[in-house]
């Protein structure tokens, strides 16, 4: 479980693909506090820390991570948002982030505003996966608040601490984002196909 407040960045260093999973090295400020077999988030995707080495640690994409995240286009120099698992008894500041990406979605506009950067995405639409006005929508492992909800498309208002300390400083129009919606509202959306 995880909050959407990313702790820092990580750098890919090597990607290295057998079979059909991806190997992983990220090289991060947190890597001497991390363990063997702990969850960390991926620009949003939970993964499982393997390996340990350095400054560097391995993690292994398999192939349904793959198909529905943006994790398989990383490459050797990337940066990616890094989010460990939530401690028990502490502040949930931003919402419920399950790191289990449902769909990816794309960026279609970037608008700079007094203060903050407005992103517009689009994706898929399909089942349970909506946005609403002023609900969470968690955008390659950032916990943001929805604006202009629309049936397949929303923007979020990017505040300039969030837009230097997370990947969003590298969008441009047609970058593909990991998004993971609101777990509360899919449940609520589920259960109304059954009435």
């Amino acid at each position: 479980m995880f909050t959407g407040i990313i702790e820092t960045l990580g750098e890919v260093t090597k990607v290295e693909r057998e079979k059909e999973n991806l190997h992983l090295t990220v090289k991060s400020s947190i890597t001497n506090e991390l363990k063997i077999d702990q969850s960390v988030a991926h620009n949003g995707v939970c993964l499982t820390v393997v390996e340990i080495e350095g400054d560097g640690y391995v993690v292994t994409a398999i192939k349904e991570t793959l198909d529905k995240t943006n994790i398989g286009s990383l490459q050797v120099g990337d940066e990616v948002n890094l989010e460990r698992a939530m401690k028990l008894g502490a502040r949930l500041d931003g919402h419920i982030v399950q790191g289990h990406v449902d769909r990816t979605g794309e960026c279609i506009g970037i608008k700079g505003e007094n203060g903050s950067t407005v992103f517009t995405f689009k994706y898929d639409f399909e089942g349970n996966n909506v946005t609403i006005e002023k609900g969470s929508i968690t955008i390659n492992g950032v916990s943001l608040t929805v604006v202009n909800s629309k049936k397949d498309e929303f923007s979020v208002a990017i505040i300039p601490y969030t837009f230097e300390h997370t990947t969003f400083k590298y969008f441009k129009k047609g970058t593909k984002v990991n998004l993971e919606f609101d777990v509360i509202g899919k449940y609520v959306a589920r259960l109304t196909e059954f009435k």
